[in-house]
């Protein structure tokens, strides 16, 4: 059993996977990495996806879907008959749809890594979760 959380924390990595995080003001040391796995959210059903007409549905207009045209290629980015290279202009506007991607760490970590040998901290199993769409990290459970 373990107590669930949503609370932001700050993870140093070390070859892509957490070496260490801070939780209410204690540094955790990761001595090992249990599990890694990535979670999706429901993407096709955000408002933005829905007014791009994904799939048989008609969705009602959104008012913070920008639509903006694809700009004119500038001369440095056509090919000798005049066409677009494909990828410039492709991004051009706000078309960037959160699909709620997580990515998800069960670690097994040891509070303190002050150095104190005197007083040896018992590791615990935490569940660590990167949130893609805003760029920071939240302890989302802590195994008893």
């Amino acid at each position: 059993m373990g107590r669930r959380l949503a609370e932001p924390i700050d993870v140093r990595r070390r070859d892509d996977a957490p070496a260490q995080f801070v939780w209410r003001s204690r540094l955790y040391v990761v001595q090992e990495v249990l599990e890694h796995w990535f979670e999706s959210g429901q993407w096709w059903a955000s408002a933005k996806s829905l007014a791009l007409g994904t799939g048989s549905d008609v969705a009602a207009p959104v008012d913070d879907l920008v639509l903006a045209p694809i700009p004119a290629s500038p001369k440095w980015a056509q090919r000798a008959w005049g066409e677009p290279a494909p990828d410039v202009g492709a991004a051009a506007g706000p078309a960037f749809i959160d699909d709620g991607e997580q990515e998800f760490w069960r670690v097994e970590a040891v509070a303190g890594g002050g150095g104190h040998p005197a007083s040896p901290a018992s590791p615990g199993i935490y569940d660590l979760c990167f949130l893609w769409s805003l760029g920071s990290w939240q302890l989302v459970e802590v195994h008893d």
